[in-house]
């Protein structure tokens, strides 16, 4: 079988960076297709070769690529072959980039910074791209900065249907590790029968990279299992020191739940050693088994991603699979 569903008039065809094409992989397995077979290779000054070894005339082009380390090479990637469908007369061409690149950077926080999530957008259009799809940006806003739809896909359905089978629904309180992530806190909350809210406040030193000071908790959770949720998990230092604060407030157990599981060093050996009981994330990033701890969960995005192009493709809609969570 080729890495093309025809129907009718139109064609899918599913393509692959090289960063982590077992995503791309579980993602066509539930398409019921293949990924489109491409050549990719670098060269020895470190620039990048990319052919599509089919036919992408006329047809509905996916790009996925999974933005993991070294991401300027993996987004540097995406963007050429982007171009190569382009000039190969693909009909339509979505970017689908599960963890959306430099989203953190979608503001400046002092003088003379760049906006680069902004900048990536700008990149990905004039690349070539029509669309983008991502999972749980960092800041919902950020579908502003590209210049065409964009597919804002929520990993939540995913992670709630695995954590309602792990706490008391009589005792249990979602928490947000900052006052930032308090509407996706509400959402949880919702979801799990309009439990108790708390945050953990927060000060950031924005002059210095990956730091940040867990203050207090805001919000009562004696004697409650919390459930600690945020987008992403990247050195784990506020996700550690938000641990510690829920424990010092009173709360019987600590379930963190996150949807990218970046887990750059020492994020494995703060979490193990956090006293969570448990760290549930997704698979929009590879996770190499040395970063993997016993009371580490990881649940497949691979059907979520599958259902969000195909609706694409059908032109159906993307919003209707999330039951109103925006």
């Amino acid at each position: 079988m080729s890495g093309i569903i025809s129907t009718g008039e139109k064609r899918l065809v599913l393509v692959s960076g090289r960063a982590y094409p077992g995503l791309a992989e579980q993602v066509a397995e539930s398409l019921g297709t293949e990924v489109s077979s491409t050549t990719a290779y670098d060269f020895a000054s470190g620039e990048i070769y990319v052919r599509f070894n089919e036919s992408v005339r006329g047809a509905d082009v996916f790009v996925l690529q999974s933005m993991t380390a070294p991401i300027n090479k993996w987004f540097m990637e995406q963007l050429i072959m982007v171009d190569a469908a382009k000039r190969a007369s693909a009909k339509r061409i979505t970017v689908v980039a599960p963890l959306y690149p430099y989203s953190r950077q979608d503001k400046k926080h002092q003088g003379r910074e760049p906006v680069s999530a902004k900048l990536i957008a700008d990149m990905y259009k004039t690349a070539g791209a029509d669309r983008i799809m991502s999972v749980d940006l960092h800041a919902s806003q950020a579908q502003g900065f590209f210049d065409g739809p964009v597919d804002h896909l929520w990993a939540m359905p995913v992670l709630v249907d695995y954590v309602r089978g792990r706490i008391d629904p009589e005792k249990v309180a979602v928490v947000s590790p900052d006052a930032g992530r308090i509407r996706v806190a509400e959402k949880w909350s919702a979801k799990l029968g309009n439990c108790p809210l708390a945050f953990v406040h927060k000060t950031r030193d924005t002059t210095r990279p990956n730091v940040a000071v867990a203050n207090r908790v805001v919000g009562d959770v004696t004697g409650r299992q919390c459930v600690l949720v945020d987008d992403m998990i990247d050195t784990a230092g506020t996700i550690a020191e938000a641990v510690k604060v829920l424990y010092d407030a009173g709360a019987s157990d600590v379930i963190v739940a996150a949807t990218h599981g970046v887990l750059s060093d020492p994020a494995p050996q703060r979490l193990e050693e956090s006293g969570a009981s448990e760290v549930i994330v997704t698979d929009t990033l590879p996770i190499e088994e040395d970063k993997r701890f016993p009371h580490l969960t990881v649940l497949p995005i691979a059907p979520l991603l599958a259902r969000g192009i195909f609706e694409v493709f059908e032109d159906g809609s993307v919003t209707s699979m999330f039951d109103g969570v925006a």
